[in-house]
């Protein structure tokens, strides 16, 4: 049988073997950080859409809660008590249970605020880079404005003005997150409508969303990826901050960044877990999409191989 007649016959292979058989596999499973990363965020994630299954509480559920149950340490602290693992807080709340409630609004936040940055930025920048022209300018002089003032502050404007509310900061997050998608989208852009590829598809009479969907938009999407990847951390932090600050989510909607408010005003009256606790977790899941991140960035950026 000749070598053409045996690859004539030779199965096709799934997708999923071509994945695993891939290069980004081969390098994926020689990265400690990149799966060290891939294990915090799968856990993460599980955490937040299960942990109510098994959450020993409903921190939110006032039936549930007992004032003698206040002020708890720690379970490996002596006071403390096996069926509250992180302790409790001024209403009895457990800690452990808080953190699933309130890792679920904090991921919705980071996620969805990412996405709609992403929406709103990569429609724009693509009409700026591929159309130029007046739109461009306005466009681009619309985002150098909003680039001159401190992202913290433009949510802390908006925030204080029209009040506190997971929507009203997935709005502040959209706005102040779609102006880094502009401007990289719009940068890409500009390279590859330069392509004589795309210069064919104009003069054959393909219309110009056509050829945006088909050809502009997949050679400028590795990056995105890796971008919004990036920006989820960042927007947990940045909901963090806010709530923190007393302008982010409101009490009845619990977030990570509340647990760490409501512990902070008494963490120098000893109880340390309150705020210590909620404060390790943000870390910790910012730190893993960090690494996944850092991954992703080296392997779709060539200039870093």
């Amino acid at each position: 049988m000749s070598e053409m007649e045996k690859k004539s016959t030779a199965p096709d292979k799934s997708w999923l073997q071509r994945a695993a058989e891939s290069e980004f596999f081969h390098n994926y499973k020689r990265s400690p950080s990149a799966i060290i990363g891939t294990v915090i965020v799968v856990l993460v994630l599980f955490i937040a859409l299960c942990g109510p299954l098994f959450a020993p509480q409903n921190p939110y559920d006032v039936g549930s809660l007992s004032l003698t149950d206040s002020y708890k340490p720690p379970m490996w602290q002596e006071g403390g008590e096996p069926h509250f693992i992180f302790g409790t807080d001024s209403q009895g709340r457990d800690i452990f249970s808080s953190l699933i409630y309130g890792s679920r609004i904090s991921l919705f936040i980071g996620v969805v605020g990412t996405l709609l940055a992403c929406a709103v930025g990569i429609t724009l920048g693509l009409i700026s880079g591929y159309f130029g022209g007046k739109v461009d300018a306005l466009i681009m002089r619309l985002a150098d404005i909003l680039l001159s003032f401190p992202d913290i502050l433009v949510a802390l404007f908006i925030m204080t003005m029209f009040g506190r509310g997971v929507s009203k900061l997935l709005v502040v997050f959209t706005i102040i997150g779609c102006v880094t998608y502009i401007r990289t989208v719009r940068a890409e852009v500009l390279t590859v409508k330069q392509m004589e590829y795309v210069d064919a598809a104009r003069v054959i009479g393909i219309p110009n969303l056509l050829i945006i969907a088909k050809h502009v938009l997949p050679n400028v999407m590795t990056t995105i990826i890796v971008l919004s990847t990036m920006k989820v951390g960042g927007l947990i932090l940045a909901e963090a901050t806010l709530s923190f600050l007393g302008v982010g989510v409101p009490v009845t909607e619990p977030s990570l960044g509340m647990l760490v408010k409501n512990g902070f005003d008494v963490l120098f009256s000893g109880y340390w877990w309150i705020a210590v606790l909620p404060g390790i977790y943000i870390m910790l899941i910012v730190f893993g999409i960090n690494l996944l991140g850092d991954f992703l960035r080296d392997e779709f950026n060539p200039k870093l191989k």
